[in-house]
């Protein structure tokens, strides 16, 4: 993707009907749901309602050794979280899953996505007293539970009614003493689905990509508004919340953030993307050489338009695969060229073709700028660039770190201008028309971030770094 768009995290829960290794199937899961967050990652075992937890920075295979997964020990219920920072910074505070402990037991909530209200129930919150220890919103969202659940009977009780008070997007797993419990928001705008084990565990994943790491068979994705309740190895759903709100679930979980071997709300992640090649090829024909995606999520985009134009289709870039999080530039000079060392252009494929360059969005246009001077210095005769989506105009204020438009190149420049400041030869964007088709009809997509115009209206507060907060208030201290 040109131009470091970030989607917020990644959700696992798992009720075994037994006492075994939970932590490790949550290791598993999390794995497999890693693009969704880089920073950090925790697990909570819950063993007969004792609680073990572990939590640290990094990616999975840094937060946990096999000596972390062993004292985490056995346990019938585990949540599981990766975390990549847009609400609250990514200090140690901030590490999910939240593990609160109230005065009718404890409880372990891990969360994906953004509140729009965060910022007026925190100062309520604060209010009455209570001490907060992160920058999250997902920590506003376990204390409003907690508030709710000394009113009432049953934590899923509490959870229904928290559901009233919080606004925006958000797929959670939460675990009690004895349950666990998955919700997704009234709009969907997160994904969230569930699968069963072959021993009858019952899984909920962001993606059917974690149940397919530890060989859960999906089932279906919770219904916008849907509280999936596990309790004695059995399941069943409040479904009151449903229906309440038009369904808006993210269009760019198709166009990026989920991994291509998903499926979600029943519809396959690849075959939305090829879709997507396919329309741009329509939308914006052109007589090129060849067909090149740009790694990773550019690739089935550029598969779609090959078909659909008869332009072959080639590996155009080599990826190095051992870049993690932890690589460093030492010098802004360096840190400028880094691209070379992630992607590297294969010269034989591009020196003078007409090159369809495919890719999913651009954001700020420095990136795609850096691509785009790689192939011309590989020698290419002509660079043809298409996304798969529509101009990104305006911020997301429901789980993705763009949360202001004054960065994005397409809020200032037009398409003719852009393509001259990246240094391409032509450039084509997929229509607002097509990307609600990538589907099928009626697919209820969320589309705010082309059009600006949001399913649930944003606070007042939330058109500004998210990290303002935190920033004014270690200047206070």
């Amino acid at each position: 993707m040109t131009g470091n768009i970030h989607e917020e995290c990644g959700v696992f829960g798992i009720y075994s009907n037994k006492q075994q290794n939970v932590a490790g199937i949550a290791y598993y899961a999390l794995f497999a749901l890693q693009h969704r967050g880089q920073e950090s990652a925790g697990i909570v075992v819950n063993d007969d309602g004792v609680f073990s937890v572990k939590k640290s920075l990094g990616t999975v295979s840094e937060a946990f050794s096999q000596d972390d997964l062993k004292k985490l020990g056995n346990g019938n219920i585990a949540v599981g979280h990766v975390r990549y920072a847009t609400t609250g910074s990514d200090s140690a505070e901030n590490i999910q899953p939240i593990v609160v402990n109230h005065r009718k037991g404890k409880m372990a909530l891990a969360h994906n996505g953004n509140l729009t209200n965060s910022y007026e129930l925190r100062e309520k919150l604060e209010e009455k007293g209570a001490i907060f220890h992160s920058t999250t919103d997902s920590e506003v969202i376990a204390y409003t539970i907690v508030q709710e659940r000394l009113k009432y009977g049953s934590v899923q009780a509490a959870v229904s009614s928290a559901m009233n008070i919080i606004k925006g997007a958000y797929s959670l797993v939460i675990s009690s003493p004895s349950k666990l419990i998955a919700v997704r928001d009234p709009n969907g705008f997160r994904p969230l689905c569930y699968g069963k084990t072959a021993d009858g565990s019952i899984c909920f994943a962001s993606e059917s990509c974690a149940l397919d790491a530890v060989n859960a068979k999906l089932i279906r994705d919770l219904l916008p508004g849907e509280i999936a309740i596990v309790e004695n190895g059995k399941i069943r759903f409040d479904t009151s919340h449903c229906g309440k709100s038009p369904k808006n679930t993210c269009v760019f979980e198709y166009i990026y953030f989920a991994r291509p071997d998903s499926v979600i709300d029943g519809k396959s992640v690849s075959e939305a993307r090829q879709q997507a090649g396919r329309f741009l090829a329509q939308e914006h024909p052109v007589e090129a050489d060849a067909v090149i995606g740009v790694p990773d999520s550019g690739l089935e985009a550029a598969l779609g338009y090959s078909a659909e134009s008869n332009i072959p289709y080639t590996i155009g870039f080599t990826k190095n695969k051992y870049i993690g999080r932890t690589f460093i530039a030492p010098e802004q000079s360096l840190r400028e060229k880094s691209v070379n060392i992630k992607l590297n252009p294969i010269k034989s494929v591009i020196e003078g073709k007409r090159i369809v360059l495919v890719d999913d969005s651009i954001v700020r246009g420095t990136t795609s700028r850096r691509i785009v001077d790689q192939l011309w210095e590989a020698g290419a005769k002509e660079i043809h660039m298409r996304i798969s989506a529509p101009p990104f105009i305006s911020a997301c204020y429901y789980g993705t770190d763009i949360d202001s438009k004054n960065g994005l190149i397409a809020n200032k420049h037009t398409v003719k201008e852009i393509a001259n400041i990246i240094g391409v030869t032509s450039l084509g964007y997929l229509s607002m028309e097509h990307v609600l088709l990538l589907t099928g009809t009626n697919s209820g997509f969320c589309t705010a971030c082309f059009n600006g115009k949001y399913p649930v209206k944003p606070s007042e507060h939330s058109e500004k770094s998210r990290f303002e907060r935190k920033i004014s208030e270690s200047k206070q201290t």
